[in-house]
Parts: C-alpha cells; sequence; structure tokens
C-alpha cells in the first residue's frame, strides 16, 4: 500500500505511553492522515507541580496533529470532538476503556493493539504478569473494540519468545517495535477489505490486573525461579522491593538478579526452608532449598538505582536480612 493511498484514510490514534508513540509514529510515517489523538491530560509532578504531559502528547504536538485531552472520555465535548474529526479507522494502543460513543465514531470502528497472546493475558499488565508467572511465550495481538475489555475480534497476532533473564522493561521495547508493525498491516488491510476480524477461539485462565504496591513485595518463602520472576517481571517499573531487617529498617528495591542454581520446579508452596542471604566480598547471593541467585542491582530508597557491588562498598561489614 503506497502512502499517497494510505493518505486518503482519516485516523483518530488513542494511547498515553512510550508503548503508543511507536505506533503513531508508524502511522504517520506510512503516511496516514492522523486527524486527531485522544490521550489523558497533563499531570501535575514534580517539587513546582509542573503540568506534564504524557509520551503520546508530546509526540503528537512534535507531529502537529490536533489532541484532545479530557479528563473524562465520556465528556460529551470529548465524544463531540471525535466525530467531528469524522475518521475513517481508529487505532488503540495503551489507553484505558472507551465508551461506544468514542470506538464507534470512526466509519469502520476502531482496533486496539494489545501486547499478549489473546486471549490470554487480558487486563492492564499483560507484560509484566507474563513475566511474572514464567511464561517462556507471549505476543502482540490487533483486535475490533467492543464494550468487553480485550474481548473483540482478532484481526492478527504474532508470537514472540520470553527470554530467561528478561525483564519487563527489555520485552517492553521489543514488542512495542514488533506492535507497531502489526498495527500498519492491520490498517493497511482492514482498511482495503483484505481481512476480516474473527472470534477469540477461546478463554482463559491466564489474566494480567493491574499491578498495586502489594504485588510488588518480593516473597522470599518461595522457590527462587519465582522471586527470579517477579523481580524481573517488575523491573524497571514499579520496581519489587524488600524491607532489609540488616541493615535496619532499609526499603530496597531490586531490579535485577541471575539465577546460579536451579533445583526444585516453580509452582512449590510447601517445604521451602527460609532463605539464607550471603554477602561474599562485593556479591550478595540468596539461596534456599529450591536454589540460588545472584542479586545484581539494587536502589535504595531515596538513592539512585546501582550496581550491588556499589551499594555493599558503601555499607559496614556484616550480614544481609530481609524481613
Amino acid at each position: 500500500m503506497t502512502t499517497t493511498e494510505r493518505n486518503k484514510y482519516r485516523i483518530v490514534f488513542m494511547g498515553t505511553p512510550d508503548f503508543a508513540v511507536a505506533s503513531l509514529v508508524a502511522l504517520h510515517e506510512a503516511g496516514y492522515h492522523i486527524v486527531g489523538v485522544l490521550t489523558t491530560p497533563p499531570k501535575k509532578a514534580g517539587r513546582g507541580l509542573k503540568a506534564l504531559k504524557c509520551a503520546v502528547h508530546i509526540k503528537a504536538d512534535e507531529l502537529n496533529i490536533p489532541v484532545c485531552a479530557p479528563e473524562n472520555t465520556s465528556d460529551p465535548k470529548a465524544i463531540e470532538t471525535i466525530c467531528d474529526w469524522q475518521a475513517d479507522l481508529g487505532v488503540v494502543v495503551a489507553f484505558k476503556k472507551l465508551p461506544e460513543g468514542i470506538y464507534n465514531a470512526p466509519r469502520l470502528g476502531t482496533f486496539n493493539l494489545h501486547a499478549s497472546y489473546l486471549p490470554d493475558y487480558r487486563g492492564a499488565a499483560p507484560i509484566n504478569r507474563a513475566i511474572m508467572n514464567g511464561e517462556s511465550e507471549t505476543g502482540v495481538s490487533t483486535f475490533l473494540l467492543n464494550d468487553r475489555i480485550d474481548e473483540g475480534h482478532i484481526f492478527y497476532q504474532e508470537k514472540l519468545d520470553i527470554h530467561f533473564n528478561e525483564t519487563a522493561g527489555e520485552l517492553h521495547d521489543r514488542m512495542m517495535s514488533i506492535g507497531a508493525k502489526l498495527v500498519v498491516k492491520t490498517a493497511d488491510d482492514y482498511t482495503r477489505g483484505k481481512v476480516a476480524p474473527k472470534p477469540q477461539s477461546n478463554r482463559s485462565d491466564k489474566k494480567a490486573p493491574k499491578i498495586f504496591r502489594e504485588h510488588t513485595r518480593i516473597e522470599w518463602d518461595k522457590p527462587i525461579i519465582n522471586i527470579h520472576n517477579q523481580i524481573r517481571g517488575l523491573s524497571p517499573y514499579p520496581g519489587a522491593y524488600t524491607m532489609l531487617t540488616s541493615p535496619k529498617g532499609m526499603e530496597l528495591k531490586i531490579y535485577r538478579t541471575a539465577i546460579l542454581e536451579a533445583g526444585i520446579s516453580e509452582g512449590l508452596t510447601e517445604g521451602i526452608n527460609t532463605p539464607e542471604h550471603i554477602r561474599e566480598k562485593d556479591a550478595w547471593f540468596v539461596k534456599n532449598s529450591t536454589g540460588m541467585m545472584e542479586v545484581l542491582e539494587v536502589q535504595p530508597k531515596g538513592k539512585r538505582k546501582m550496581l550491588v557491588k556499589e551499594w555493599l562498598n558503601g555499607l559496614p561489614e556484616g550480614a544481609i536480612s530481609t524481613e
């Protein structure tokens, strides 16, 4: 499909974070006429409480694309704006649940890019949850939006391997690029009538609910492989944390670990002994009856991220222990 052909189609793009920016740029560079962007309003942050725009808003400004950023997407004025853009197609990447008045406003409806191989990992945190659950494979999917979250008819899907030590951030970046190409492919084929969405074949017990703080505390009584997966699945954001009893009272985020010994398989919930935290010169190892891992990268609360060697060099001699 040529850029001239693509320019005949009017697209409204909807998204917020960095993950969505790649798809916005890909559609723009492919030649589609992006008539507007729907995104979240600027949020006040920092000491001066300065209003900061999200990544998609910033990129839309750079590309001179009109932006609608309502507090509530159900606001009649927001819906009116979307309708006034008279789009042929809506494209959603990493955005909130939308009212029918918005996703049905474009002539051909709206499709969504989701960061999982549907129907697995429907929900807000598919990348994090897949890694936290120890999956070796995931994928990206495009589907036609309806009133049920991540349950619309499928256009295209592509599978990806998850590397053993890969973090959520690293997988995010790979999926972002692959997903952007799938978005353009879906727009190309759907606008020309070359693909019809098909119902999702079955339901899945694998869910991807939003991550809250209670999900980020490291569970040291789990198998070593589970701890490793929890840490990398939450890295770099929001980060898995632990409370240390030595050094006393310190909250510490852990971003990267490496498995040294893998013993009893993950899923074991009984018979795991209390983990032993071993400090050897400038290294930190954690061992229990299921195996051993090395902690590689940490961040003490209120300080920057650093290698474990650097952190240990700033501490007095002594053992490491956790709550």
